[in-house]
């Protein structure tokens, strides 16, 4: 089993998991070309930009069995052994990580190869950082959160939900103080599952890394933070969540749900430094795939823990991708007389679960078709289906009706799955890939022509496109997509450091589904009011 993101990359090579386009490949094409193919992807000649982009790594069953060295099934015991019998992380004064550093002026965030996801999205976005915080009292926290790139050393931070970031946030803020982080880009999975875990505070999600792996994952300490970083990470952004609270518009993004979120209020983050291995990848974790599979382990987890406390005898688990690995199970047990309602309402106390199914062990809970015929000749809907009224909810789920001020409930085991008439549609927008209709990953396949240096880019060729930026969004609001695609001509990097531009001057604002505009035009988005 490997233990460092390079060695996982090298035995998904070994396994034919993995393929390298070498030809020049458009970094707007990226997210497209990863949703087409059969494998992960490494792009070693992306336009404009050095670093190679890997994406695409842990988005099937088959490539996260070969990060634990395990088949799929058994990653759920990786995970138990994590929770049950945590390795706390070791602290060395080395590191690949810190190979090379960039700090004050040199800090550039468009130098690293961001890509765009979604039309919609509101610009390029880091999607695989594992961010560290630290807490005299609670120690350790990590977790996953997408930063958005603002300009060249600013991004913001989607930690919308409330979690343990959020609350070491809120604690930093409350004494007017930013809160140090290490974002650690391209680390062994593992710290992705147990980063995705919803761990209580004071909770080690590193030290269940080091559990997963059999051996305690190596921190390093930062040079501009107090917070440490993950010692063999390709990259680490050493950065400070600013007090600023959850006054900035971000987004749209693309959620787990495989739907368009809205636009999000978040605070901002300052980035400090870059430091990073010689010749590292950039590890574009590839939403909402590579999003929704990492989840299945843990929530499969909670699912057995909360059966086995309920005296349930369980045969099988299966975690559907159909309910986006947070809110389906189909469970198959030994059932003792009464054992199929005791396993519901077991099943559903379990985080954010919102349908489950029940059957016997001779059903293939990985077979629909198998399910779906239990479910037809075994079930009486007024004795065997139960319904539970006002419990607690995912807030992504778009079928809520949301009321301003008020956190929404849930129905657990109601199953129309049509989209209701009186809710807005944009809430079940799908994401759409930026030139999938345009770009063939057959195509890029073979070998390409020599790697070309990435052009210069001067400050005056910035500011000029800023200004037909700054005309265009007076004119209209516009998706970053539509601007890159508009400007094709300057390049995806002098359009989002034209971008990054307005937002340095504080002109950049964005309109109630995230498109650009300006601040203070009749376009622009009001943060929503406090009641009360």
């Amino acid at each position: 089993m490997s233990t460092s993101f390079r060695q996982f990359v090298e035995d998904l090579r070994t396994e034919g998991q993995i393929r390298e386009i070498t030809k020049p490949t458009d970094i707007r094409h990226i997210a497209a070309l990863v949703d087409q193919s059969e494998t992960a992807l490494i792009f070693s000649n992306v336009i404009g930009y050095d670093m190679p982009v890997v994406s695409g790594l842990t988005n099937s069953r088959d490539r996260l069995a070969i990060a634990m060295g395990c088949d799929f099934d058994e990653i759920e015991g990786r995970l138990r052994e994590g929770i049950d019998r945590p390795i706390p992380p070791r602290m060395v004064n080395s590191g690949p990580a810190r190979e090379i550093v960039f700090e004050g002026d040199d800090v550039d965030l468009y130098n690293l190869p961001v890509p765009l996801f979604s039309v919609r999205d509101g610009g390029p976005m880091m999607t695989a950082g594992i961010t560290l915080a630290e807490d005299p009292e609670l120690g350790l926290n990590a977790g996953i959160y997408r930063l958005l790139v603002k300009d060249r050393n600013t991004t913001g931070i989607d930690v919308v939900t409330p979690n343990n970031l959020r609350k070491l946030a809120e604690k930093a803020f409350a004494k007017g103080e930013p809160l140090p982080i290490s974002v650690n880009i391209g680390t062994h999975p593992s710290a992705l599952i147990t980063g995705c875990f919803k761990a209580a505070a004071g909770v080690d999600e590193i030290a269940m890394a080091g559990g997963m792996l059999g051996e305690a994952v190596e921190l390093t300490p930062c040079k501009t933070v107090s917070t440490p970083c993950i010692a063999d990470a390709e990259i680490v952004l050493e950065a400070e969540l600013l007090p600023t609270g959850w006054t900035k518009p971000e987004g749209r993004f693309g959620e787990f749900t495989r739907l368009m979120g809205g636009l999000h209020w978040n605070p901002h983050v300052r980035i400090k430094a870059i430091s990073m291995r010689k010749n590292p990848m950039y590890y574009a974790l590839h939403m909402p795939w590579e999003n929704i599979w990492p989840s299945g382990p843990i929530y499969e987890a909670a699912v057995r823990r909360a059966l086995h406390e309920a005296g349930v005898s369980v045969t099988a688990v299966n975690i559907t991708p159909g309910g986006c690995c947070h809110w389906h199970a189909v469970i198959a047990v030994k059932p003792l007389p009464g054992d199929g309602k005791n396993a519901i309402l077991a099943a559903l106390s379990v985080a954010d679960m919102k349908h489950v199914v029940v059957v016997d062990e001779d059903i293939d809970v990985f077979d629909g078709m198998d399910v779906e015929w239990a479910i037809a000749t075994r079930v009486q809907a007024d004795k065997d289906v139960t319904t539970i009224s006002g419990a607690r909810s995912k807030p992504l789920d778009p079928s809520l009706t949301i009321v301003p001020g008020k956190i929404p409930t849930t129905a657990k085991m109601g199953i129309d799955a049509t989209i209701s008439d009186d809710l807005p549609r944009e809430r079940f927008e799908r994401i759409t890939y930026a030139y999938a209709d345009e770009v063939d990953l057959d195509d890029m396949l073979g070998d390409g022509p020599p790697k070309e240096a990435a052009p210069e880019i001067s400050n005056e060729d910035v500011a000029v496109l800023a200004d037909k930026i700054r005309e265009a969004i007076t004119k209209e609001p516009l998706y970053f997509a539509q601007l890159a695609e508009r400007f094709s001509s300057e390049g995806f990097q002098t359009v989002a450091r034209a971008l990054g531009t307005i937002h340095e001057a504080e002109e950049l604002w964005q309109d109630k589904v995230g498109k650009f505009c300006l601040a203070g035009s009749e376009f622009a988005a009001e943060p929503p009011q406090k009641r009360g």
